[in-house]
């Protein structure tokens, strides 16, 4: 059964929850480094966890975020500042003209669209400079924990890429300078002494963290 808006959202809430959120927000922003004045689209926003925080913490113009989940939508309309708005529609035909954005930024959206390179080659369109997206990692402690054998959960259907897979679906398409992170080595650690090891297992373990983020230039 899929969890409700509230059910999804709440789990930022949780100690994990919050460490691994703040976790990604941070990586997905140092590698967008918004400017002051731009503007920014997140693809598949769901409840709109990440444009709230972007809405808050940074020096854009303004943001706006995408899903076809209405639910979500209303969800995240609902709990974000009026200067943000939400739009009904699909990562595959995104309602933008060309070069709409300078940031744009999918979390998790990629995993679960089969016309992954049709997605991919909207959010470049619409994106004046840069673009991330954030995947899972195959080759991550979570992929063996959570996603083989189709997945359990909320990772249930997900495709889980490779850092070297995340990089070919850039092939072909007309962008700039591409390069890839990874975080989250211990995903399922509620412990905080456990995460306050992440920076060193990093080091030791590069390319195994669950949360696989990758940038492109447009």
């Amino acid at each position: 059964m899929a969890m409700s808006p509230s059910e999804y959202d709440a789990w930022y809430t949780t100690q994990r929850g919050k460490w691994i959120g703040e976790e990604e927000y941070h990586l997905i922003a140092s590698m967008l480094a918004p400017r002051p004045n731009e503007t920014m689209l997140d693809v598949g926003c769901g409840t709109g966890y990440f444009t709230r925080k972007f809405a808050a913490d940074a020096v854009v113009k303004s943001i706006v975020g995408t899903d076809v989940n209405l639910d979500m939508l209303r969800f995240a309309a609902e709990h974000s500042p009026e200067s943000v708005l939400f739009v009904a529609a699909d990562a595959r035909n995104l309602p933008f003209p060309n070069k709409s954005f300078d940031l744009v930024f999918s979390i998790a959206v990629l995993c679960f669209i089969p016309q992954e390179k049709a997605a991919l080659h909207e959010m470049i369109r619409v994106a004046r400079r840069k673009l991330v997206l954030g995947l899972l990692n195959r080759r991550s402690m979570l992929y063996f924990q959570r996603g083989r054998h189709g997945g359990k959960g909320g990772y249930r259907g997900a495709h889980w890429h490779t850092p070297r897979e995340a990089l070919q679906l850039f092939h072909g398409l007309k962008q700039g300078e591409v390069e890839w992170r990874t975080i989250i080595v211990l995903p399922n650690e509620n412990k905080r002494w456990k995460q306050k090891t992440e920076a060193r297992l990093r080091r030791w373990f590069p390319g195994r963290g669950a949360f696989l983020a990758v940038s492109a230039t447009t």
